[in-house]
């Protein structure tokens, strides 16, 4: 038999941003259909698991005899209606045969909106240093920001995923190459304010590794390899100090119990890639699956190594929620995650391990785009009750008031680069249950009572940005790409000048990107580039003479007055970073994610841009404060 390509989820082909027509080489669909495991007999998917979706309010009828039982536990015996009152979540349906279970998820359908309209800074954390980090922007900074926002009027901080990189060396440099998205990153510990540091014995051991994070600050390429050798030495013993106290220790223990398995699996993978290295595709053949009795064991024989990462992750999570009473934090979750980190070792068997995901050639990536992340196999997605994608947004929602979903087009469908391909072109589209996924996101989401943002950038069909405006979220609207005026852009979508991959806005207005990236031998579309630079000028209305500083201020003015109900400045813009955050297409040849702001956070009160900026922001109904 033929295997079917429709089946597993493979399309056809897809329209490109020019409006043709492209189909996969049969050779490709073959490789991706065996990369997601299917049979050469020619057998579709197993069935999926028994999931039922239904909108809050409006009940439904069971099929035959069965006993409901909700999330919390509380059993509502046999119904043969659903009570139209269920609380939003996931509860199970019992038949009462005997026969399977159903996952019933009651779902608002729909994400919350915004509290009115709202503008914030756009940070990278890591390149947010004060004269007291530690080489690196960390979580006592962000309430710097936080501060100096909300003085300003801001009633949103929007982040860089923060989401846990391995243990090891070299330190992953992206925040979109996560070790895991559902735990969060050590490097943004301010360690003078962790459990233990302020103990006697400690002073001067705080104090020494102090006085060696600054040094760093002096540098305007951050070196996280550095920083986590002197962080992770005297987070060492600030463990060692804060396990003798009884009281703080059994606080740590609670938080940890309640934390449960997704905690320990994490704490566990770390502590044997303190031993093996940060991949565990490397690793002894017993330790490469969670289960294995080998893993088991390596536990009970490093308890308080384990103890050590799980403790990190409490302490990260005290010094994140401190921060984000003082205003709500717009969190973005990565699209996917490492295939040697984390998340991929608990979840291998639900993901291509061999495949990876990118994007098609465009008119910005001419090449294409490959990530290197593995992507979860729908059908098994489907298999685990989404599980993974269910937990990982609770976390990253933990402690926000809005999420940005990076390649939100990733819930309907994903490019998947062939195993074995010498080009991200080498690939085809994989079709995900969008319905499903949109569903869940709107649980999470009103949960949290948090907005939503969809990257919505780039290929994206019209019918997938119909479908994500039904379910409340917001579109994003960039002035780099947007013809229309600011004043125009629709209230339901988030605008700002670019993003972390696109140029600033000194980089286009002194030609210095284009400059760098032709030095880098990159592959540019003058015209898309002429495009960028003539944008910029229609928004700001002022000649060629104009300086950067008067460039920024006079595009924040306009970007003040667009009608997303969300603006975000970013600080790299603000601030007049000429380099970008990230160079698509390169690895060694740009210090990407590594290159810090200009200005320290300290200074940001009274920097001019920056002034000028917050006052034209003032301008905007519904900031904090009014």
């Amino acid at each position: 038999m033929v295997r079917d390509p429709a089946a597993w989820g493979v399309a056809p082909g897809y329209v490109d941003l020019a409006g043709q027509w492209h189909e996969p080489d049969a050779e490709v669909v073959d490789r991706l259909l065996t990369a997601m495991g299917a049979p050469l007999d020619g057998a579709g998917p197993p069935e999926p698991a028994p999931m039922w979706f239904v909108r809050s309010g409006t009940g439904g009828r069971v099929l035959g005899p069965a006993t409901v039982v909700l999330e919390d536990g509380t059993d509502l015996g046999a119904v043969a209606e659903l009570p139209l009152d269920l609380p939003v979540g996931y509860h199970d349906v019992h038949p009462d045969d005997g026969g399977p279970s159903t996952r019933l998820v009651v779902t608002p359908g729909v994400c919350p909106q915004p509290p009115g309209r709202l503008w914030g800074p756009a940070i990278q954390l890591y390149a947010t240093r004060s004269r007291a980090s530690w080489g690196i922007g960390d979580f006592g900074d962000l309430r710097s920001v936080i501060r100096w926002a909300t003085d300003a009027g801001a009633g949103v901080v929007a982040l860089n995923p923060l989401h846990a990189h391995g243990p090891g060396h070299p330190q992953q440099a992206s925040p979109y190459f996560p070790s895991s998205r559902r735990f969060l990153d050590p490097l943004y510990l301010r360690v003078e304010e962790v459990d233990g540091a302020s103990a006697p014995a400690l002073l001067e051991t705080v104090a020494r590794g102090a006085a060696a994070g600054r040094v760093l600050v002096e540098r305007r390429t951050i070196d996280r390899d550095e920083v986590w050798r002197i962080k992770r030495a005297v987070l060492e013993r600030c463990f060692s100090e804060a396990s003798l106290d009884p009281v703080g220790y059994r606080v740590f223990s609670r938080w940890r119990a309640e934390e449960g398995a997704a905690l320990e699996s994490f704490a566990t993978f770390c502590a044997i890639a303190d031993r093996h290295g940060d991949d565990w595709r490397h690793w002894p053949a017993a330790l490469r699956h969670p289960a294995a009795d080998a893993v088991a064991e390596f536990v009970t024989r490093n308890p308080g190594l384990v103890a050590f990462h799980a403790w990190l992750q409490h302490q990260l999570d005290r010094q994140l929620a401190a921060a984000s009473h003082s205003a709500p934090l717009l969190a973005d979750l990565a699209v996917g995650f490492d295939p040697g980190g984390a998340d991929a070792w608990a979840w291998q068997d639900l993901i291509a391990v061999d495949a990876r995901i990118g994007a098609p050639p465009d008119e910005f990536n001419v090449a294409g785009q490959d990530w290197g992340l593995p992507p979860f196999v729908p059908h098994q997605l489907r298999a685990a009750r989404y599980e993974p994608f269910i937990s990982t947004l609770r976390e990253v929602l933990a402690h926000a008031g809005g999420l940005r979903v990076d390649h939100v087009m990733g819930l309907f469908r994903l490019w998947w680069v062939a195993p074995g391909a010498s080009s991200p072109a080498t690939g085809g589209y994989v079709q995900y249950p969008a319905g499903d996924l949109l569903d869940i996101l709107a649980v999470e989401a009103h949960r949290a009572g948090a907005f939503v943002v969809g990257e919505d950038l780039g290929l994206v069909q019209d019918e997938v940005r119909d479908e994500l405006g039904r379910r409340g979220v917001l579109s994003t609207r960039l002035a780099w790409f947007e013809d229309a005026a600011p004043e125009s852009w629709p209230a339901q979508s988030v605008g700002s000048l670019g993003t972390h991959d696109l140029a600033t806005v000194a980089g286009v207005w002194t030609g210095s990107d284009v400059a760098n990236r032709k030095a880098l031998d990159l592959p540019l579309d003058d015209e898309s580039e002429g495009r960028v630079g003539e944008r910029l000028r229609r928004l700001t209305g002022l000649s060629d003479d104009a300086t950067v500083d008067e460039v920024s201020a006079a595009a924040h003015r306009r970007l003040a007055d667009a009608g997303s109900s969300v603006v975000l400045a970013s600080l790299a813009d603000i601030l007049g970073l000429v380099q970008r955050v990230n160079v698509p297409g390169t690895t060694t040849q740009w210090p990407n994610w590594s290159v810090a702001l200009p200005v320290e956070v300290d200074d940001l009160p009274e920097h001019t841009v920056a002034g000028h900026v917050t006052a034209a922001m003032a301008t905007r109904q519904g900031h904090a404060g009014q």
